[in-house]
């Protein structure tokens, strides 16, 4: 069913004068509203984290999108100035045979090759039983150029606009996070300043004691030389990383080429359960066939990623959260 906006808009109006209303009966009547428990921040603020993650990874796959569309898009235009090419040059020969096989035609060159759509007027040209085999191939040649770059030019248009859809989409993910992380920020304050995402102990031992060679310590060794960097929106280095740039990046360094996204990078590898992780395998949390966030597992029961752009990278424990929104490990390699 079609949603009908205009109604939509008058309950939106509708609900915001009843919370007004209701706000003003709960004052007059000297009734504040409640604060929240702490219970009840935490939890808003780890909601707020899940949104934050997700809208990223949107706003990354968008980005994906758009940059496909605009690849595809600059290869059609290739192919359109190859056509129109292609065109010029048989314009000519074209016009001259148009010319000899309408001579003692009532018609003129003009109406034959102007008065309606040009494929139509050249196929009723080519059509002509007295035209030498060779001529026909030339205007059946051209017909077909001119129906292809037709063609192209819807192509294009289409392209182009789902280019333009997707970096809206882009946009709106980026700036719902903008109002989401000024939420969260609000929320943290009543916390008191701590984060309950980031807290937690390492497993004994410390990260120092993590055994890890070759391939692996080049890739923890790079995620780890990160921390403290920004957390940035759709950020792939080497100044700033979102959460799958930065796990894109830390793998490069063993000659692994991951894909961009969360969502591909969970189908990059050999899956394992959560108690046979090693150093080095990828980490995923809120989904398990399309996780919003990742991190590199860096043993003792840490991990380095980036959370959001409220804080900057950083190495934190799984344990009292992590662990209870994790949902699928793998391996690379």
């Amino acid at each position: 069913m079609t949603r009908n906006p205009e109604s939509g808009g008058a309950r939106r109006r509708f609900a915001t004068a009843g919370f007004a209303a209701l706000g003003a009966v709960l004052l007059s009547s000297g009734i504040a509203a409640a604060e929240p428990t702490q219970e009840e921040a935490r939890e808003r603020y780890e909601r707020l984290q899940e949104e934050l993650s997700e809208l990223n990874e949107t706003y990354n796959q968008a980005q994906e999108d758009h940059e496909a569309a605009q690849a595809e898009l600059d290869d059609i235009e290739d192919r359109l100035t190859e056509a129109q090419e292609e065109l010029d040059a048989m314009a000519g020969k074209v016009a001259g045979i148009a010319r000899v096989a309408y001579t003692d035609s009532p018609y003129s060159t003009f109406t034959v090759l102007f008065g309606g759509a040009p494929d139509s007027a050249l196929q009723n040209v080519a059509d002509l039983d007295h035209l030498s085999e060779g001529q026909q191939d030339v205007l059946a040649g051209y017909i077909e150029e001119v129906e292809g770059s037709e063609r192209l030019h819807d192509e294009a248009a289409e392209v182009e606009e789902d280019a333009a859809e997707a970096l809206e989409s882009a946009e709106a993910a980026q700036a719902r996070g903008e109002e989401a992380l000024d939420e969260q920020a609000e929320v943290l304050e009543s916390l008191g300043g701590v984060d309950p995402t980031s807290v937690g102990t390492a497993d004994s031992g410390g990260t120092a004691a993590v055994a890890a060679s070759g391939d692996v310590r080049a890739v923890l060794d790079f995620a780890r030389a990160q921390i403290g960097k920004p957390y940035v929106w759709g950020g792939t280095g080497p100044n700033g990383y979102d959460c799958s740039g930065l796990v894109q990046a830390a793998w490069r360094q063993a000659g692994v080429n991951l894909p961009r996204t969360t969502y591909d990078q969970v189908n990059a590898g050999t899956r394992v359960s959560r108690d046979q992780v090693q150093p080095g395998d990828l980490l995923f949390f809120y989904s398990e066939s399309a996780p919003s966030h990742v991190g590199i597992y860096s043993g003792n029961g840490m991990m380095i990623h980036g959370s959001n752009p409220s804080k900057p990278l950083e190495e934190v424990s799984l344990a009292a959260y992590w662990d209870g929104v994790f949902t699928a490990a793998v391996r690379v390699g």
